[in-house]
Parts: structure tokens; C-alpha cells; sequence
């Protein structure tokens, strides 16, 4: 566990956990590869854009809100979103049904990422803004003689690059003996990956040296990233499924055509995530969406706060596999009504020391969720300092509050919180007017010992009682979430 300012990272390049240091203290730069806005983003998704919104606050609590740069793209040109178009909008012209998906997929996302804490990143480039600079790599590439031109298409030889495979830890040989398809005649070696391919009248395509077409997949990150952080940055992130072929040959095309030994110091890479301990397919019934959590009763028979979503996530490391559960929800949402209940409205001050530390250790949640949890509890029973907790002197409800900040967590007000939490779930409001009904009864009964456990037990849960004479002089309780 390091100091404040002592950052350690798991860097996939080399498979182990380093000190960062980065290019430029003034300009941290961090690119993470974003959704391809065929189809709303599913709870996969979710991950990367929680687990990497996290480092960007924390790198931006180390170094300066304003001396960290974050790209994350979005991929608008596909032949998913192709497929997707044709089958969607039938009778449209093509252009129009691709850019009717785009809009739909991408404002999603931009809702959904919100709804999960997510910070907006400093830019968002899209794939079709940026074919000129796709086209200019891609020149920079064949002028280099790593690609070349064959049945209409632009190649990368991966031969051309002696140490292709670094990343992954693939070599050459691995990727011929594990091809699944019959290899197409104009490749000079199966490996070898589309720069450029050719569109016909009924796909998008732009003009280009080579004819009109359409930029492959991993050609659009190496040149969206050069434009917004430089021929080398210090962070590279994206889920684990990427690691080949995407990030491999993102380095292979950005490597050589800028002549450089490295496209990003740092590959950071989270997990895979299942539903209640199955892959997540659509043909198992499991394929939950973000929306579909946010939004509607598809897991659990309810809907789930952006926030119960983050946290669930960040239960488990990022680089470990995460099983995705209702009962996960559930706790992680007992652990925020216990967060708000000890909190107020004091303002922030800073973080604590010791939970900077662990999450300075590789994002290390889970010590830092131990330590703040233990911290909540304290605060719910006193009005504790912070002393003895890394910062001396300052008042430990404005500590907490900032370090739920930088967390992403506790964003909203107690009453806020106990809307978005109850106001749509009519179940668990039922709950609590059955459980008032039956204090009453205890209490006309002069049932007190009863009526009291009830109160108690309401309270845990943050629901307060409010005892009253009704217009005919009849006792009534109303209730509100404890503020």
C-alpha cells in the first residue's frame, strides 16, 4: 500500500503491477474504448465506463481536474450497425437508417453512462469524424511498406513488425494455427487485418486513395486517440475481450507508423462479467441492458438506481471476474441506505488518506469499501473528527462526504436518494404501509413492545415515523426516508 501520491497500476504490457509514472504530470492522458452504438450498451458495457471513470477521478484528485485528458470513442461506423439499419428501418434510404440507430444507440448511452456516476470524459470523438486522420495513418503505413494493397482492400502485414504479439502474448505461429476460416488468397499471411475495404452503392463508404470504402475496425482507435492525446499517451483501458485482436493491433498500426517503441506506457484491462453465474447471451434469456436495469422490471421485477448499479459493480476488483446478481444489487443497496443515513449536507473537505491509498493500489475497492463502511457506521452513532484516520482535525462527516465523491457514490441528497430508491418501487412501499398498519394495530391494542420493534425496525431501513390525530381524532402515522 503506497503513499497519497504514489499511484501503482497493473500494466498488461508487462503482466505486472507498477508505479505510474506519467509522460507529463501537467497533461495525464488516458484514452478508453467505447461502445459501438449498434444495440443499447449492456451491462458488460457498464463496467469499463464505471471501473475507468473511477481512475479518472482519482488520477484527477492526484494530479489536477485540469491536468488529466480522457478520450473515449464511439464507434458509429460498422457493419453491425449496417446489418442493424437494414433490419430496423426497411424502407429507408441506408445513410438515414444508419444515422437514425447511431443517434438512438448513442443518446443512450450518453444517459446511461450519466445514470451510473459516470463523468463526462474531456472528449468523446466519433469513428466518422476522424476518417481523414484513419486515411492519413493509413498512407503512413503502406509508404512504410507495414501495408499493402490487395483485392481492393488495405492490409497490415503483421510480418513487417518483429515483435507483433507483445500485448497479448500471441505470437505469429499461434495466430495460423488457431484460424478458423480458410485464409483468403490475397492475404500475404493469415494474421494480416483490413485497414481499408471497399463499400458497394448499398454500404457508407468515403472517398480514399484506394477506392471507395470504409476504415476497419482497429484503424479508427489508433487514429481518434493520436488526434486527442498523441502518438504516445500514458493510459490504454477497455475490457478484457479486447486484448486481441483490438489493443494488439491498435499498438501494431500506431507503433509503426509513428516509428515509436510504445502507443501507451499503461494497458489496463477489466474482467468479464456473467449473469447469476451464466455467460450473458441473448439466447439464455440473461442479455440485460443498462436501460433494461435503469428503467424497467427485466432483473429483480424492479427497477435499480444508477448508483446501486456503480457500486454493485465495484464490489469486486476490476481485473477479476464478476458475477452479476440480483442479491448483488440488493446489498450493494443496503450499503448506500447505510451510507446516507451518515451523511448530511456538511460540505466536503478531503478525502481520507487510507482509502486514497488502497484505491492508489490498483483500484483497490474492496479495502477502500471495508474501511468507508466502517467509517459510515461510526458517523451514524457519533459526530466522530476524522483524527486517527489520516486527516487530523477535519470534521469527518465533510471527510467521508468527499471521499464518497471521489467514489462516484453518494451524489444525491438523502431525500433525493429515498425518491429515486422507493418512489418507483411500489412493492417495497407496500412494505412499509403494511408494516405502519400493524404498529398501529399494536399500539390500540396497547401492544407497545410491538409497536416499538416495529419503529425500530423501520428505522434501520431509513423509513421515519410521524404519529398524528386524523380529522375524526384518530391516530395515523405518515412516514419519510430519515433525513
Amino acid at each position: 500500500m503506497g503513499d497519497t501520491q504514489t499511484l501503482r497500476l497493473y500494466n498488461t504490457l508487462t503482466r505486472t503491477k507498477e508505479v505510474f509514472t506519467p509522460i507529463d504530470p501537467q497533461n495525464v492522458r488516458m484514452y478508453v474504448c467505447g461502445p459501438t452504438v449498434y444495440d443499447y450498451a449492456h451491462i458488460g458495457n457498464a463496467r469499463p465506463v464505471i471501473v475507468f471513470d473511477l481512475l479518472f477521478r482519482l488520477l484527477r484528485h492526484l494530479y489536477g481536474e485540469s491536468h488529466v485528458t480522457y478520450a473515449r470513442n464511439i464507434t458509429d461506423v460498422d457493419d453491425k450497425i449496417n446489418a442493424r439499419a437494414v433490419r430496423d428501418f426497411p424502407g429507408l434510404e441506408l445513410n438515414e437508417a444508419i444515422r437514425r440507430v447511431t443517434e438512438t444507440t448513442a443518446n443512450q448511452y450518453q444517459k446511461d453512462t450519466k445514470a451510473l456516476g459516470a463523468l463526462e470524459p474531456t472528449y468523446q470523438p466519433r469513428a466518422t469524424d476522424n476518417i481523414p486522420q484513419m486515411q492519413s495513418l493509413i498512407t503512413s503505413l503502406i509508404g512504410s511498406q507495414h501495408a499493402y494493397e490487395a483485392a481492393g482492400e488495405v492490409l497490415f502485414a503483421v510480418d513487417s513488425m518483429p515483435d507483433y504479439g507483445k500485448l497479448s502474448g500471441r505470437n505469429l505461429e499461434d495466430n495460423v494455427a488457431g484460424a478458423r476460416i480458410a485464409v483468403e488468397a490475397h492475404k500475404r499471411n493469415p494474421a494480416d487485418f483490413v485497414l481499408w475495404k471497399q463499400s458497394n452503392d448499398s454500404e457508407p463508404g468515403w472517398p480514399s486513395p484506394w477506392g471507395r470504402g470504409r476504415p476497419g475496425w482497429h484503424i479508427e482507435c489508433s487514429a481518434m486517440s493520436e488526434r486527442y492525446l498523441g502518438q504516445v499517451f500514458d493510459i490504454h483501458a477497455g475490457g478484457l475481450d479486447l486484448i486481441f485482436p483490438h489493443h494488439e493491433n491498435e499498438i501494431a498500426q500506431s507503433r509503426c507508423a509513428h516509428g515509436t517503441h510504445t502507443m501507451a506506457n499503461y494497458w489496463l484491462h477489466n474482467g468479464f462479467l456473467q449473469v447469476e453465474g451464466q455467460k450473458m447471451s441473448k439466447s439464455l434469456g440473461n442479455f440485460i441492458t443498462i436501460h433494461d436495469l435503469l428503467e424497467t422490471d427485466k432483473f429483480g421485477g424492479r427497477k435499480w438506481p444508477g448508483e446501486v448499479l456503480r457500486l454493485a459493480m465495484l464490489m469486486t476488483h476490476y481485473r477479476q471476474p464478476i458475477d452479476f446478481t440480483v442479491s448483488r444489487l440488493e446489498q450493494a443497496e443496503a450499503l448506500l441506505d447505510k451510507w446516507y443515513r451518515s451523511v448530511d449536507d456538511e460540505p466536503a473537505t478531503s478525502p481520507y488518506r487510507l482509502i486514497v491509498e488502497e484505491l492508489c493500489d490498483d483500484l483497490n475497492v474492496g479495502n477502500a469499501s471495508a474501511i468507508f463502511s466502517v467509517l459510515g457506521s461510526q458517523l451514524a452513532e457519533n459526530n466522530l473528527t476524522a483524527t486517527g484516520y489520516g486527516n487530523e482535525a477535519l470534521p469527518a462527516r465533510g471527510v467521508f462526504r468527499a471521499t464518497a465523491n471521489l467514489m462516484g457514490l453518494l451524489q444525491l441528497s438523502l431525500e433525493e436518494w429515498g425518491r429515486q430508491r422507493h418512489g418507483v418501487h411500489e412493492v417495497e412501499d407496500e412494505k412499509i404501509e403494511r408494516a405502519i398498519s400493524a404498529r398501529l394495530t399494536a399500539l390500540n391494542t396497547r401492544d407497545f413492545a410491538t409497536a416499538d420493534a416495529i419503529r425500530t425496525e423501520l428505522l434501520t431501513q431509513g423509513v421515519q415515523l410521524m404519529d398524528y390525530k386524523d380529522e375524526d381524532g384518530q391516530r395515523a402515522t405518515k412516514w419519510e426516508m430519515k433525513r
